[in-house]
């Protein structure tokens, strides 16, 4: 029985894995279409559009988006170049550099959002078959479970 239950479940998590990915290139394929940005590009004028200031210490902007420092760095040198972003040092003390959205970043972000949530409906819509959606259905259920599970557990019960 748990031998059938754990194949079950390494037959979801490959789909599911296969399926993200192939939704991700084809994303990020109509993202630059469409915008001329990458899935990396967007991400990051998102979270600097919703800091205050329009800016992000980039530690914090690393940790956010799940890249190494190395790898943001060479991200916000690339919009840099583009003018979509600037670098500054941190305004509060001095220290370390913030990543700063710019007039052309926001204007940017505000042109792509539309065709990327366009992309996102169809391609999730058109592009996975039944068992990938059944799979997919599957996994975000087991997820919420855990995660109401995990929230009634450190909710303190009223008195």
């Amino acid at each position: 029985m748990t031998e059938s239950l754990d194949s079950e479940r390494m037959a979801c998590w490959r789909a599911y894995i296969e399926s993200s990915q192939r939704l991700f290139t084809q994303l990020e394929d109509d993202l630059r279409a469409d915008s001329e940005l990458s899935f990396a590009d967007y991400h990051v004028l998102v979270l600097l559009s919703e800091a205050p200031g329009q800016r992000r210490r980039m530690g914090e902007l690393a940790g956010r988006l799940v890249f190494s420092p190395s790898r943001l760095t060479y991200q916000i040198t690339t919009m840099q170049k583009r003018g979509l972003v600037a670098r500054q040092s941190c305004a509060e003390d001095g220290r370390g550099s913030e990543a700063v959205l710019t007039a052309a970043g926001l204007l940017a972000l505000r042109e792509a959002a539309p065709h990327h949530l366009r992309s996102v409906r169809t391609h999730l819509m058109d592009d996975l078959d039944d068992a990938e959606v059944a799979c997919l259905t599957r996994v975000f259920e087991r997820l919420g479970r855990r995660l109401r599970a995990g929230r009634d557990a450190s909710a303190t019960p009223s008195e």
